[in-house]
Parts: structure tokens; C-alpha cells; sequence
């Protein structure tokens, strides 16, 4: 293709490409004039005298000595740079066979120590080859190993390795050793004087502990009710005694022989209640205390003023009112007694409870849950809560 420059037919495509060309001629000139130079003062060096190489080496040392002096820190030099220096260092140590403080007097920059460790460094990476042994143990396993021995404070590593073996993990001693270490985990016997917490000892006990307790709650015409429910603190389930404007001592004691009839009656406790936990309440009568002492169970009053003693009713009510009663205007009794009932029905039923590991407080053993099928949708209240469910397919 031949162009006219003069025509200005190609002038737009010849200053599009000058800058380009104008920089590719830079490298070249500067590579050009770099290896010029090099040429050069290689010929100086080799026609010059070993006397100007000594003042040109004092000259050059004394520069570095006030560049020293004005730098507030130590430059940063690249990986090849270190390279570089480590190389010259070992070859000019290995050649002069000179000492270490020699070697501090030619190293102006940087410490003998910090030149050698490059060394040492570039060694290292000589060699790629890998080291056999024993393969490292799993992420899965590590957290498992951990688990046990924080949930045990009283094994030792013999004892987590035999749980281990239980559960079909073929794990050492010393591994096990070795993963404690590396998270900074106590041996036994260090671990072992912590003591155990209130969650773990009281845990032993919930399934023989029920706490009750009252609230109250304010209808559309301001009149207020008063609540009394039993609650069992190993599986959460809430029985609801009664609702009463008045809740004379003569009322409390008979909503107590109803729970310990209805709690016979039924008989799904695994184990026997043997302690109820209320506050000093005057509602709590002699009579009411009485009623649970015939059937075995020993009455353990909360700390005056102290709510928290009591904490898992106190969560219940607040449970009630978030999800349930701030919804809704109470008209009176009859209404405030069927609301609870079906709230009560949906959350020992269906409501799933993080304090017992997401499960509901009674299971339905009878009825196999669905894992295929659509999703459904169940009003309870009306609507204040919805309940989903999955439509079983096989079951018709």
C-alpha cells in the first residue's frame, strides 16, 4: 500500500502510531546506552591500577557512610536485589576468607547476620524436594479432637485417642498432643481444675426440675388477668394451669392438684420431678407447697427480687408476649384462656426450641415427618403465626 504523506490522506494514522514508536525507540536507546556503559567501565577496571581501585572504593564507602547517616531506616531491596547481595556476600566471604567483623566493615547497607540469612534463604529454595512422614490430620478431625477436649475437661490424650478409635479414627497419642498444642488447649490436669459450669451440672438435673410462675395481662376494658403455667425445664414443655381475675389461695392449690393429677395421668416422663422452682409470692400458699410435697417433689424458692433465679419461666413469658399477646386485644377470661390454649398446643407441638438443639418439646414419634411433597402453610391465631408443614404424599 502506498501513501502520500504529503496529501494528508494518511496523516491521522501516522500520529496515532508516533507515540508508540516513539517509546519502543526510548527502550531501545536506553538499553543500548546501559550496555555501553557497563562496557565501558569494564575496561576501565581492567586498565586501571589496584591503587585507584582502592581510592575509588574508599570514595564510594565514604558515600555510602553519609547516606547512612541521612536515611531514617534501612532501604527496602527487592527479592533479586537480596539475591544479589547474598550471591556477592558468600562468594567475597568464601574468596578473601575473611572474618565476620571483615565482613561488617564491607557491609555498610545491611548486617552480615541479615546478608547470611538471605543466603540461607536462596539454599532453602534450592531444595524443592518433600518431606515424608506423617500426613497431617484432617480439618475435620482437628475440630473433632477439639470438640472432645473441650466438652471433656477431664480426658487426657490416651482417653480422647480411645474415643476416637470409637468412632473409627485411627489417631496417635502425640497427634492428638500435637493438635491441643497447636490450638493452645490445656492438658488434663490444667483443664480438669476449671471446675464444671452451672449449664453442665444443672443440666444433669433439668429433666427433674418444673418452675411455674405468674403474669399478668391487661384486656380491651383495662380489667387484669392473672396467668399461671408450669414449665419443664429439661424438654421446655409448657403446662397451662388457668387464667383467673382473682387468684385467691384457694384457686392456686387446686390449679395444683390439677398438674400433678394431669402429670400422672399422662406418665411420658422419663424421669420423676423432684423439684419446683417458684418465687415468694403470698398467691403460693402453705396449702399450694403441701400439694407437691405428698407426691415427693420439694419446693425450692427463688432469692427475693431476683427474676433471673427463675429464668426459664421468665423466658417463656417473655416468649408468650413477643410472639403471641402483644398481637392481640384480650376481650376478657374465655378469650385470654382459648388464645393460650392454642398458642400453648403450637409450641409444645411445632415450635422448634434452640435450647434443646432445634427439636420441639413434645416429638410426634407416632408420625413419620415428610421429606418430599409441597409445603403447606398453617394459620395459628388467625394468622399471628404461621406454621409450615410439608404434605405427606404416601400418605394416602
Amino acid at each position: 500500500v502506498v501513501c502520500n504523506y504529503s496529501s494528508g490522506a494518511c496523516r491521522p494514522l501516522v500520529q496515532a502510531l508516533r507515540p508508540a514508536y516513539a517509546w519502543t525507540m526510548h527502550i531501545y536507546v536506553y538499553l543500548v546506552l546501559h550496555i555501553f556503559r557497563l562496557l565501558l567501565e569494564l575496561l576501565y577496571d581492567k586498565g586501571s591500577s589496584a591503587q585507584q581501585k582502592d581510592l575509588e572504593i574508599l570514595l564510594l564507602r565514604h558515600q555510602l557512610r553519609i547516606l547512612q547517616r541521612k536515611l531514617p531506616q534501612s532501604p527496602r531491596v527487592s527479592n533479586w536485589e537480596k539475591g544479589i547481595l547474598a550471591v556477592l556476600a558468600a562468594q567475597f566471604r568464601r574468596c578473601s576468607k575473611i572474618t565476620g567483623r571483615k565482613l561488617d566493615e564491607a557491609l555498610l547497607l545491611f548486617k552480615p547476620d541479615t546478608v547470611l540469612r538471605w543466603h540461607r534463604q536462596l539454599v532453602r529454595g534450592k531444595w524443592t524436594f518433600r518431606r515424608v512422614g506423617r500426613p497431617r490430620v484432617g480439618a475435620e478431625l482437628e475440630q473433632l479432637i477439639v470438640w472432645l477436649a473441650t466438652e471433656n475437661p477431664r480426658w487426657g490424650y490416651s482417653k480422647i485417642e480411645g474415643e476416637l478409635l470409637k468412632l473409627g479414627y485411627h489417631v496417635s497419642r502425640s497427634s492428638v498432643r500435637n493438635v491441643l498444642r497447636r490450638r493452645k488447649i490445656r492438658p488434663s490436669p490444667k483443664r480438669s481444675r476449671q471446675g464444671s459450669t452451672w449449664r453442665s451440672f444443672l443440666g444433669h438435673y433439668a429433666g427433674q426440675m418444673v418452675a411455674c410462675d405468674f403474669f399478668t395481662i391487661e384486656t380491651i376494658r383495662l380489667q387484669t388477668l392473672y396467668v399461671l403455667f408450669f414449665i419443664e425445664l429439661g424438654t421446655r414443655r409448657v403446662h397451662l394451669a388457668g387464667c383467673t381475675g382473682h387468684p385467691t389461695g384457694v384457686w392456686v392449690t387446686q390449679q395444683a392438684r390439677n398438674f400433678v393429677w394431669d402429670s400422672q395421668d399422662v406418665g411420658d416422663q422419663k424421669v420423676p420431678v423432684r423439684f419446683l422452682i417458684h418465687d415468694r409470692d403470698a398467691k403460693f400458699t402453705f396449702s399450694f407447697n403441701t400439694v407437691f410435697e405428698a407426691e415427693g417433689i420439694e419446693a425450692v424458692l427463688t432469692p427475693y427480687r431476683s427474676p433471673k433465679a427463675n429464668a426459664f419461666a421468665q423466658r417463656w413469658v417473655r416468649t408468650v408476649r413477643e410472639e403471641c399477646l402483644d398481637h392481640l386485644l384480650i376481650i376478657g377470661e374465655r378469650h385470654l384462656r382459648r388464645v393460650l390454649a392454642e398458642y400453648v398446643e403450637y409450641y409444645n407441638h411445632r415450635r422448634a426450641h434452640q435450647g434443646i438443639g432445634q427439636r420441639v418439646p413434645i416429638p410426634l414419634a407416632e408420625r413419620r415427618l415428610a421429606t418430599s411433597g409441597r409445603v403447606h402453610c398453617r394459620d395459628v391465631l388467625g394468622g399471628v403465626i404461621h406454621d409450615y408443614y410439608r404434605a405427606d404424599t404416601h400418605a394416602a
